[in-house]
């Protein structure tokens, strides 16, 4: 059940009827090192959605696209919200869901930072007793760790790699793919030196050894849980 496909009077019953309204959140605008392209994100969370709603019942909002990334800012194409403002996003699209009878939101967050202003938005809202869930990609932490061979890294990286591999290999360049870590924390910095972790290429880990094989059993365990999820939502 995809809204963008409805008319409205359409769409007035299935918020009537379904408990849960799902998001897809992924950058359409954020860069991912030289062999992925800028919409990665977007791309990755358009397939999670696809596989979750054969498997839940739920109505897929259109894919929010633009978000809270300040980890990636010097790196031309990335663009990036303020957290108040991604914040402020969330939560009018919660109400906009609620006010026809939809009041659980389920956002399919493929990212990281953005969990700062949806943890926000879901305080929030839970004072207007509307239920906002998200996904946390440490979730699959133990089964990332089954699989991973780089020393360390989290963007761009084997395991994003990987899974870009198994959903959309027509986007990898892996011929320019290369290891590209530094330890530390912080944003990425171009500049050798400057504040952050220093990325020429703006990946952060070893994407050399990702594979679709590694990228299809970290996309199972990711849909997995979000179906896990979802459910409980509806349930609760």
């Amino acid at each position: 059940m995809y809204l963008s496909s409805m008319t409205w009077d359409e769409a007035e019953e299935a918020l009537r009827r379904r408990p849960v309204a799902m998001l897809p959140l992924g950058a359409a605008a954020k860069e991912h090192g030289l062999h992925l392209p800028l919409d990665n994100d977007a791309i990755l969370a358009d397939h999670l959605a696809a596989r979750v709603a054969e498997r839940v019942d739920v109505i897929v909002l259109p894919t929010l696209t633009y978000g809270y990334y300040p980890a990636f800012v010097e790196y031309p194409g990335s663009i990036h919200l303020e957290a108040s403002t991604h914040q402020a996003l969330i939560v009018d699209i919660a109400r906009s869901m609620a006010r026809h009878g939809c009041r659980r939101l389920y956002v399919l967050n493929t990212g990281i930072s953005t969990c700062h202003p949806l943890e926000a938005a879901r305080v929030a809202l839970a004072e207007e007793d509307i239920r906002l869930a998200y996904t946390r990609l440490d979730a699959i932490t133990d089964v990332e760790r089954g699989l991973q061979e780089q020393e360390g890294g989290s963007h761009a990286d084997e395991l994003e790699t990987s899974m870009m591999l198994a959903c959309a290999p027509q986007v990898v360049r892996m011929e320019r793919a290369r290891k590209d870590y530094a330890p530390g924390r912080g944003p990425l910095t171009r500049v050798a030196g400057g504040p952050g972790v220093y990325s020429p290429t703006g990946a952060w880990g070893d994407p050399t050894l990702a594979t679709a094989e590694k990228g299809r059993v970290l996309l199972d365990a990711l849909v997995a849980h979000v179906v896990a999820s979802v459910r409980e939502l509806a349930a609760g």
